[in-house]
């Protein structure tokens, strides 16, 4: 079995290394690292979870070991798509270069530019940071990218899905020509592909086959539903999440609850509050020292119910999380594997628990073609049945309401015809043929006298 001290990284490294409990590389480390140290380009594939930072972290501090930063022009740069995944970085980054005289910065959206600045200004090594944040730096000229030697992109797939793919090529241009460049992604989309075979040269390909397996200590359960009303499918749905932690009782010690919008995540974390539920939200939008604070609160046991996105739950890294609760159906079936790979971590028990709505059904067989085996199906006695159509409301009448009916409507208009026939009669009026002759059409009597006088005694007059 290969050991981290036969990758030839650097001595203070592998003491940071076993400092932390680490024995052994995982696959996608034991590829990465040498051709990474050798100064190749690194095109990793592997999947959240498989060890991907350290594969990238412990190469750049072994290779930044020799050289010193200069003001506002960092000597290697790590792209991340989301804030909580350059925090976590960030925190690993500390662990393994602890016994080695390097500098980082961290440059995220929802913290001061002063701050980040003055952190620039000093000189850094390593810059972690999100797209967008640092090409507000760049434009406010603030920072310089052509002394970067090495540069990471991490979770590509993500940034393609949160639309920063033309960021991320800008940023590649202005960065030396002559650079290392390591690349990560869960998946090779064809777009991800066109920006490798552009901006990597001959790179070394390293593969770790896509975690298609739950663990063995994760139980698993499916709640499958329709809703009573199309505009009542949400109340509902919330309903059945409730009842699902309710079940589960004391042994919901904390949980992490899985919408595909963030609008759900707010509507999900409000409403467990109303009902009396210890529930956070996290995504995108909030503030930066809000979303710190919501995770912190998580992992220290403050907070029960945390309500995320995938985005915003990547980075997160707590492992004591007794229970998933997939509010939605994930759209790719990679994800449900990732989701419910936040419980049952290092050995634990687990429990992750599905709701499945109508439209959701394609996504769930999905999931379990992935995972080559059915989902035990979990029943709630709450939960809203479906609401029979018109159609099945005749054909389930019993036979005899029908002239029921009929006798009904027969009374109801025998009875409309009497009372018709209790009020007088009256007489319409007669037709003009039927009128008697003598009787006055026109003025009548009160005719004015000289019209009836002819035109020669009207002249004469």
């Amino acid at each position: 079995m290969t050991k981290f001290s036969d990758l030839n990284l650097n001595p203070k490294v592998l003491k940071a290394i076993e400092e932390a409990g680490y024995e052994s590389p995982t696959p996608i480390q034991e590829g990465a690292i040498p051709s990474a140290l050798e100064g190749k380009d690194v095109l990793g594939i592997a999947q959240t979870g498989t060890g991907k930072t350290a594969s990238f972290t412990l190469p750049m501090i072994t290779l930044l070991a020799r050289g010193r930063a200069r003001a506002r022009m960092p000597r290697s740069l790590v792209l991340c798509p989301t804030r909580e995944l350059a925090a976590q970085v960030a925190e690993n980054f500390d662990i393994y270069a602890k016994h080695v005289k390097l500098t980082k910065a961290l440059l995220i959206g929802g913290v001061s530019f002063k701050e980040q600045d003055a952190l620039i200004d000093k000189g850094v090594d390593v810059l972690i940071a999100t797209p967008g944040r640092l090409l507000d730096h760049f434009e406010r000229g603030k920072l310089l990218l052509t002394g970067v030697q090495i540069m990471v992109v991490d979770e590509a797939d993500r940034m393609l899905d949160m639309g920063f793919i033309p960021d991320i090529e800008r940023i590649f241009s202005l960065t030396p020509f002559t650079r290392q460049t390591l690349f990560f992604s869960a998946t090779m989309a064809p777009e991800i592909e066109r920006i490798t075979n552009t901006f990597l040269s001959a790179p070394a390909r390293i593969e770790v086959a896509r975690q298609a397996t739950a663990s063995e200590t994760i139980e698993q359960g499916a709640v499958f539903f329709k809703a009573s009303r199309r505009d009542r499918e949400g109340s509902e749905k919330r309903r059945v999440l409730r009842e699902l932690i309710e079940r589960e009782g004391e042994a919901c010690t904390n949980a992490i609850v899985f919408c595909n919008r963030k609008v759900d995540v707010d509507v999900v974390a409000k409403s467990l509050k109303k009902y009396g539920y210890n529930a956070e939200p996290i995504h995108g939008d909030l503030d930066q020292s809000q979303r710190t604070r919501t995770l912190d609160g998580f992992r220290d046991g403050s907070i029960r119910l945390l309500i995320a996105s995938d985005v915003a739950a990547r980075g997160l890294d707590v492992p004591s999380v007794s229970h998933v609760f997939n509010f939605d159906v994930p759209s790719h079936a990679e994800d449900y594997v990732h989701r419910i790979g936040r419980t049952g971590r290092a050995g634990r028990e687990g429990k992750a628990f599905t709701i499945v709505v109508p439209k959701d059904e394609k996504n769930f067989e999905d999931v379990e073609k992935l995972l080559e085996k059915e989902i035990p199906r979990v029943e709630l006695p709450s939960a809203p049945k479906p609401k029979a159509s018109a159609k099945q409301d005749v054909a389930e009448e019993p036979a005899a309401a029908a002239p029921e009916k009929a006798d009904k409507g027969e009374k109801k208009s025998t009875r409309s015809r009497s009372r018709k026939s209790d009020k007088p009669a009256q007489e319409k009026p007669a037709r003009r043929s039927e009128r008697n002759d003598n009787n006055v059409v026109g003025m009548g009597d009160h005719m004015p006298e000289f019209i009836a006088l002819s035109f020669e005694e009207r002249r004469a007059s």
